[in-house]
C-alpha cells in the first residue's frame, strides 16, 4: 500500500515549509513523497507522532477495507492514532456510487470526489486503488506490492499463473516514480487452492489495513528502518483486455482454462464461438473421474473445442488441449443452463446434422478485432503489485 508522507522527523520543532499556501497540503504529499524541508509550500509543520490526519485515496472493495480499518481507529479513542479522516474519491456511473464512497457517506466521514481534494492539511495521504494521477509524474493506480508481480493487475495475474506465495507491502510514495518506493512492511501468505481472485482479494485486503495500522502506529520508526525494493525478481502484471477472456482450445490445457476462470471470471466472462455467435461461459466445473471414464469421452477421437452434453450431470463437457471440462451455464441470447444449452442448440443441430461427426459441433477460438479488446479494456481490481 503505498502511504503518502511529509518526513519531518528530528530533533527539535523542525518547519517543513515557508508558510505558502498556494496548494492543497496533499499535492505536495503526493508530488515529493518525503520533504525534509526547504521551499515546497508545505504550510503548517507536519506532526511527529500521533494522533495523525489522515487523508484517504480509494475506491473499490479492497479499498474500502483499509478506509474501515482507519475509521475504526480513529474511533478508538483509548489509541489517539488518527484524529481526522477524510476521504477521496472518483466519480461512478452508478447512482450509489463507488464501495469507498458509500461507506464513507454511510459513515458520515468528509468525502470529496476526484479532483475536488478538499480544504484541510493533512499528515498522512493513504493510496489505495485510485487509480487516478496525483502529480504530474506520479500514477497512484495500484497500491498493494505483492511478491514477484507488479503493475495494474497484480491478484488477477497471481491467479493467472497459479503463483503458491503472494502478500502485501506497504510502501513510500517516490516522486516522478511509482511502485518503487522503499518498502516499509512487507507479509507474505499461501494462496488457498483453487481460490479465485475475488476470494484472494478478500484476504489480502484483510491483511493489508491491518498492517497499514501497524505502520501508522509506529510512523517515524517504519520509515527509518524503510528497505529498498529489490531489482530482481520483478515481473509486471499488465491490465487483463477482454481478448483475455477468449478461450484459446487448441492451446489451453484444462488447468490453465481453469486458472483463467478464477482470475476474471467475476469480472468478463470467457468467451468462445458456436456457429458464428459469441457464447459467454459462466459456470465452469471441473470433471471428476467417473465422467471422464465414461465411454462416449474415451470411444471416440475428438478434437479441442468438442462439446456434448452429459445428462447425468446435466453439464456441458468440452475438449480442450489436454483433457475436458464442465459448464453448468452459459450466456447466447439469455443466460441457459447446459440443459437449455442442448434443448435449444446442441440437440436440433444433431437433429439436422445426423450424419455429422460430434467433432463438427465444436465451440472454437472466438477472435476479438483489435479496436474491440481495446475498448474494452478490463480496469481489475486495483491493487499494485511487486
Amino acid at each position: 500500500m503505498r502511504v503518502q508522507l511529509r518526513r519531518c522527523w528530528g530533533p527539535g520543532p523542525v518547519r517543513c515549509a515557508t508558510g505558502v499556501r498556494s496548494t492543497p497540503q496533499w499535492r505536495a504529499l503526493a508530488g515529493l513523497g518525503v520533504s525534509s524541508g526547504g521551499e515546497e509550500g508545505l504550510g503548517a509543520r507536519a506532526r511527529e507522532k500521533p494522533p495523525w490526519r489522515v487523508l484517504f485515496f480509494g475506491t473499490d472493495r479492497f479499498a474500502r477495507e483499509a478506509l474501515r480499518a482507519l475509521h475504526a481507529a480513529r474511533d478508538n479513542k483509548e489509541e489517539e492514532l488518527i484524529e481526522k479522516l477524510e476521504v477521496v474519491t472518483v466519480p461512478s456511473p452508478s447512482p450509489r456510487g463507488l464501495p469507498v464512497k458509500r461507506y464513507a457517506v454511510r459513515s458520515q466521514l468528509p468525502v470529496y470526489e476526484w479532483p475536488d481534494v478538499g480544504p484541510g492539511d493533512y499528515d498522512v495521504g493513504v493510496v489505495a486503488s485510485f487509480g487516478r494521477l496525483l502529480s504530474e509524474a506520479l500514477i497512484l493506480k495500484f497500491p498493494y506490492c505483492l511478491p514477484r508481480w507488479r503493475g495494474p493487475a497484480p491478484i488477477i495475474h497471481t491467479v493467472l499463473h497459479g503463483d503458491k506465495v503472494t502478500g502485501v507491502t506497504i510502501m513510500q510514495i517516490r516522486p516522478k516514480r511509482f511502485d518503487v518506493g522503499p518498502i516499509l512492511k512487507q507479509e507474505t501468505v499461501p494462496v488457498p487452492p483453487k481460490s479465485t481472485a475475488k476470494e484472494l482479494e478478500a484476504l489480502l485486503s484483510r491483511l493489508g489495513a491491518s498492517m497499514l495500522i501497524s505502520v501508522l502506529k509506529n510512523l517515524p520508526e517504519s520509515l527509518n528502518s524503510g528497505r529498498q525494493q529489490p531489482a530482481e525478481g520483478v515481473t509486471y502484471a499488465p491490465k487483463i483486455s477482454a481478448g483475455k477472456s477468449c478461450i484459446k482450445w487448441e492451446e489451453q490445457t484444462s488447468e490453465q482454462i481453469f486458472r483463467l476462470y478464477r482470475a476474471i471470471g467475476n469480472i468478463i466472462p470467457l468467451q468462445t464461438l458456436w456457429m458464428d455467435n459469441t457464447v459467454k461461459l459462466l459456470d465452469l466445473v471441473e470433471v471428476n473421474s467417473s465422467i471422464l471414464a465414461d465411454p462416449k469421452l474415451t470411444g471416440q477421437a475428438v478434437i479441442p473445442g468438442s462439446l456434448m452434453y452429459h445428462k447425468q450431470s446435466q453439464m456441458l463437457l468440452v475438449s480442450c488441449k489436454d483433457g475436458w471440462i464442465g459448464v453448468r451455464s452459459v450466456m447466447l441470447k439469455k443466460t441457459l443452463t447446459a440443459t437449455d444449452f442442448y434443448n435449444g442448440y446442441l440437440h436440433p443441430w444433431y437433429q439436422t446434422n445426423s450424419q455429422a461427426q460430434p467433432s463438427q459441433c465444436r465451440f472454437q477460438t472466438l477472435r476479438l478485432p483489435a479496436k474491440k479488446q481495446q475498448k474494452k479494456k478490463i480496469v481489475a481490481m486495483q491493487q499494485c503489485i511487486k
